[in-house]
């Protein structure tokens, strides 16, 4: 029986990943999945994620445990998302080979790409160009655990990989009115504008943007696909100093664009104004994805069905949500 260890299960990446294992172990697989919520394993404590590793011994790590959010917040706590981040890596990484963990999984991001990369952004693109400036410290974060389980895999011989998604949204995702991302916030300020009669809704930028969204749902099964992938497969489609994949759909939407399909959806029928004085963050963002497509795997919920399962989710939990 393989003993895996979900870390971030309480996020909504790593939730959706448990999901996927709880139904695997209901359809008979072998599987021993181990859990730890923040009070009981800060993962920053590098003594105490030792002390983790050595008693339980997993066979398989897939480290979804991660500080995100959205511009402001990686505008406002920029230390924190430097810090937290590269700590969580370093020291579950470090660990899981102290511990013989042969087979690992890192969740990272798009924004590890230069701010001027070719569009769609293909894995060869990491570390061509200056990054993004409002999420630099995460981004690097993020780079640094790419690197952290390329190292270890060419000094140690394990098989530690790692998987870039775009901008993911979906049921569990933080609806916070300022420490949010794009979608989930937009989602709150429609709703609210619904629920107090607002005839205006102002969202942040000039609305040209280009975003590319992926539903939690399909990035926890390319997850998965990724980690059960043979290891001469995915050494075939990968480098030793480039081996993360992209997880995307490969299709974008414009911000503006995307205000009007979340107004549809909740309800909203007045003006949509833009700030201007807001940052725009990067024009665009789209994913190269044909590497993880040649291998097998597509998106296949679209973003309108995505977004209309995530609004019903954020009204199932509106207590949840508030808190």
């Amino acid at each position: 029986m393989a003993k895996v260890y979900v870390a971030g299960h309480r996020g909504m990446v790593g939730g959706a990943i448990l999901r996927r294992l709880e139904a695997r172990r209901a359809d008979g697989a072998p599987l021993d999945l181990v859990t730890r919520t923040h009070a009981e394993l800060d993962l920053t404590d590098q003594h105490a994620v030792r002390a983790f590793f050595r008693d339980e011994r997993p066979d398989v790590v897939i480290l979804a445990a991660a500080r995100v959010g959205g511009i402001h917040a990686n505008n406002s706590f920029p230390a924190d998302f430097i810090y937290e981040n590269l700590m969580i890596e370093a020291n579950v990484i470090h660990q899981a080979w102290a511990a013989g963990v042969r087979r690992l999984l890192q969740l990272g991001s798009s924004c590890i790409y230069p701010r001027e990369a070719p569009q769609p952004m293909p894995e060869e693109a990491l570390l061509t160009g200056p990054l993004e400036p409002t999420n630099e410290p995460y981004a690097i974060a993020k780079i640094a655990g790419i690197k952290l389980c390329e190292s270890y895999n060419r000094q140690h011989g394990v098989d530690y990989r790692s998987v870039m998604p775009t901008n993911l949204y979906g049921p569990g995702d933080n609806f916070h009115p300022e420490n949010s991302h794009v979608l989930p916030a937009l989602i709150r300020r429609f709703h609210e504008a619904v629920r107090e009669g607002r005839d205006e809704v102002v969202i942040w930028g000039s609305g040209t943007p280009r975003r590319e969204f992926l539903h939690v749902d399909d990035m926890a099964e390319a997850s998965l696909f990724v980690l059960d992938l043979a290891p001469e497969v995915y050494a075939a489609n990968t480098r030793p100093m480039q081996s993360h994949i992209n997880v995307g759909t490969g299709e974008d939407i414009s911000i503006a664009e995307l205000a009007r399909l979340v107004a549809e959806i909740t309800g909203f029928r007045g003006a949509i104004r833009h700030d201007r004085t807001r940052p725009d963050g990067t024009m665009r963002k789209l994913m190269d994805v044909s590497r993880l497509a040649e291998m097998g795997w597509r998106a296949r919920i679209t973003l309108r069905d995505g977004i209309a399962e995530t609004y019903k989710w954020f009204l199932d939990n509106a207590e949840e949500v508030r808190a």
